[in-house]
């Protein structure tokens, strides 16, 4: 049986002290899931909020890495640096990275690779645009994004990777998926892994699907076969969350 996790991506919001106080507002509400709850938080407040979620289960992790270990990198985190702060997972290729900042799959793999490599839990995105689903292709393009993101992987790291599946158009919009619509592509993002990697693997691989997961529709996502938790946005940042994490 694969554990549920339950990831919060609070984006580019709160500052060190209002990441505490959200903490703390967040601690109780989300106790004694069943799922694996993790903070995906701003690299500045990463430090406090490990700190601030001593004592409970909850895991932290960072929103993004460099696939370099030092350099001449402005502005760039690496896998140490969140290791060192006390995280254990990591964002990567979301949506809003490749949109915004121009990140490739080839920097997903490469980030991907590094994350593993240094024993951070990556947690992969993929997923595609209204035009894409209006076109037919939503389908094969997520087939292609899954193959170039687990390029060169070995089956058993494959098995460590969280998949997270958000189509972009339903990405803060307000917009979801209906409930078959999301499991038809996590089904189809396990069953491409399992033509790759074998029936083992595919079964191990954690399916996450995110794009405006609330209190309301969490509870039926989650109960699909294929699908084994979310990643949060919007609703991560407030104490509904805790609904979420025990739907």
């Amino acid at each position: 049986m694969r554990k549920k996790i339950v990831a919060g991506n609070w984006k580019m919001n709160m500052t060190p002290s209002q990441a505490v106080a959200l903490c703390e507002t967040l601690k109780p509400a989300v106790a004694n899931s069943d799922a694996e709850v993790v903070f995906c938080v701003p690299a500045i407040d990463i430090v406090p909020v490990v700190k601030a979620c001593e004592g409970t289960e909850i895991k932290v992790g960072a929103e993004n890495l460099y696939f370099e270990d030092k350099g001449a990198f402005t502005g760039e985190i690496s896998a140490d640096m969140i290791l060192d702060a006390g995280a254990t997972y990591v964002i990567i290729g979301h949506s809003e990275r490749r949109g915004y900042f121009g990140e490739t799959d080839a920097d997903v793999n490469k980030k991907a690779k590094k994350a593993l490599e240094k024993g951070l839990n990556p947690i992969i995105c993929c997923g595609e645009s209204l035009e894409q689903r209006e076109q037919g292709i939503t389908f094969d393009w997520i087939r292609m994004q899954v193959k170039l993101m687990f390029e060169g992987f070995a089956a058993e790291d494959v098995a460590k990777c969280v998949v997270a599946y958000e189509p972009i158009w339903a990405i803060g919009t307000g917009k979801t998926a209906t409930t078959e619509q999301a499991e038809e592509v996590c089904k189809a993002i396990r069953d491409c892994i399992r033509e790759v990697y074998g029936n083992d693997t595919a079964e191990k691989v954690r399916i996450q699907y995110g794009g405006s997961v609330n209190a309301a529709n969490a509870a039926e996502l989650f109960s699909q076969p294929d699908i084994d938790g979310g990643l949060v946005g919007g609703a991560s940042l407030k104490p509904d969350f805790g609904v979420i994490t025990h739907a």
